[in-house]
């Protein structure tokens, strides 16, 4: 069922449903379909366009992955995203989720991706939050199951840090 990304990326997509009206990139490896024309993978490119909000992510989903329950890896950097949608928070099998260079400004964002326990990996730089005093720390602490974020290691160190971090916001 591992197969290459369904690649929809630089497509110009205005809004996730702009999707379906697009033909994936043809990978190096070739997209396997199954019996429905759906492809078998675990992964998604929608990263490089114009996307301002994932308003009918789950529906694209299911248009073109056999097993959308499934997805481990989404992509949506570069993209105009403003908030974390419920959507995403559906997606438990989500391992790997590349968010930066967004428009997301609140820290308080970055909470209801708390639910996903496979969420390993997480980039969000190059949103408005990066600028945020303990932003690395608050992500962690919210994100305890980090090994990278923004494309480093979380240390051992950090996640200490990161399990009193919360404390210290009430503190202060």
């Amino acid at each position: 069922m591992y197969g290459p990304p369904i690649d929809l990326s630089f497509k110009d997509l205005n809004n996730v449903t702009d999707a379906l009206a697009e033909i994936p990139r043809r990978p190096l490896r070739p997209l396997k379909i199954d019996m429905n024309n759906k492809y078998l993978s675990q992964s998604m490119r929608l990263n490089n366009n114009n996307i301002t909000n994932l308003v009918g992510l789950e529906f694209i989903l299911n248009h073109f992955l056999a097993q959308p329950s499934s997805l481990g890896w989404l992509d949506l950097s570069c993209n105009k995203i403003t908030s974390i949608e419920h959507v995403l928070c559906e997606l438990k099998e989500l391992r790997v989720l590349y968010l930066h260079g967004n428009d997301i400004w609140s820290l308080t964002e970055i909470s209801k991706l708390g639910e996903l326990n496979y969420l390993h990996t997480i980039t969000l730089h190059g949103n408005g939050i990066e600028n945020v005093k303990g932003y690395r720390n608050y992500v962690i602490s919210m994100l305890p199951h980090l090994k990278r974020m923004d494309f480093s290691a979380v240390t051992r160190q950090e996640k200490v840090l990161a399990s009193i971090w919360p404390t210290n916001i009430k503190r202060t």
